[in-house]
């Protein structure tokens, strides 16, 4: 009975949740949309139909990969995009069966599975670059106006009050990346106040001085580069490694035990992509470029691998119970993690 009150606060809280930009991207790529009818059953290939919201925005990458290059195809899958969700009510369309699958960071799982609901990641899509890679490819990356006459995070210490930063949604990478970079520098986390808005309005809000810092992804370093902002930092000052890119694609668990051979296909067409798209950025780029008609200067870095790697999401872990957002112990890496299916 308190699982089932406790998911009901969790999607009632997150379904609540405004996200600016919604109609932009719903506007700009109805040519993707599909409708759930049309998914429901194999098409004349046999292709079984893997259900997912319009990508949009950075994480396209893979699954553009995956169905351009023959990947979903080579596994009997295929991609139907059922239109565009939210942030705030990607999971609550997981968990009811709208989309089968969605992509998210361990702190966002987490914080699901904490309210009760029935999901676990498959397979890991994203992963911070090692350090001699370029620092394009790296998760995130924070930028200011060169008028704010900011260097670096520890300057945020000489503004007096709170300090405004964009983020997609709360509990991702952005807070955590970001609340973590803010210790090492000497900077208390209540000074930040969050600013939610896609990466695309960032760049515009930076600019405007709605907010001081703008956190954004690959995709969208380019434009914050041509006008003129200033990075202060980047994923891989957080100190985790490859961890601080680390995202899971998640399943309902009802949808896993039903299809666990098509959960292994899943993960072994979404690593090969992950894999070319390593090897061929430059094309990777142009795929992702041309898919949300955005100038992009890169895609994210990716784990290639279907092993889970349930280490990688500790600090995540770590950190909710830091800021009290779930309980001490109540929540392990292992259980966002279907390891008994994908692997």
């Amino acid at each position: 009975m308190g699982t089932q009150k406790g998911l009901k606060k969790f999607l009632a809280g997150i379904i609540g949740v405004a996200v600016i930009g919604a109609v932009f991207y719903g506007a700009s790529h109805s040519d993707q949309v599909q409708s759930g009818s049309q998914s429901a059953a194999a098409d004349s290939n046999g292709l079984f139909p893997i259900k997912t919201w319009a990508k949009t925005d950075c994480s396209s990458t893979p699954w553009v990969v995956a169905d351009q290059k023959g990947f979903f195809a080579k596994e009997g899958l295929k991609v139907v995009y059922t239109g565009d969700t939210q942030p705030a009510q990607q999971i609550p369309s997981v968990i009811n069966g709208d989309n089968d699958v969605g992509s998210a960071h361990p702190n966002n799982i987490a914080v699901a599975i904490n309210g009760g609901a029935k999901i676990k990641g498959v397979v890991a899509g994203g992963a911070d670059p090692a350090p001699d890679l370029d620092p394009k490819l790296r998760h995130m990356a924070w930028y200011v106006t060169p008028e704010s006459g900011i260097k670096s995070f520890k300057d945020l210490n000489n503004i007096q009050g709170k300090v405004k930063f964009s983020t997609i949604t709360t509990n991702t990478c952005a807070d955590f990346l970001a609340n973590n970079i803010a210790d090492k520098s000497g900077v208390p986390r209540d000074k930040i106040e969050w600013a939610t808005m896609p990466d695309i309005q960032a760049v515009q809000a930076v600019k405007q001085g709605l907010v001081t810092v703008a956190g954004v992804h690959p995709p969208y370093y380019k434009s914050m580069e041509d006008a003129g902002m200033v990075k202060i930092a980047d994923s891989f000052d957080a100190g985790f490694g490859p961890e601080a890119g680390v995202t899971y694609y998640y399943f309902n668990e009802d949808f896993i035990k039903q299809h666990p051979d098509t959960i292994k296909k899943f993960a072994r067409a979404m690593a090969a992509a992950q894999k070319w798209s390593n090897e061929n950025q430059e094309e990777a780029r142009l795929l992702t470029e041309n898919w949300i008609h955005v100038p992009v200067s890169a895609t994210h870095y990716y784990y290639t691998g279907t092993d889970l790697n349930p280490r990688w999401i500790d600090p995540w872990i770590n950190d909710l119970e830091k800021s009290k957002i779930i309980p001490a112990g109540k929540i392990k890496s292992e259980d966002i993690l279907a390891l008994n299916v994908a692997q």
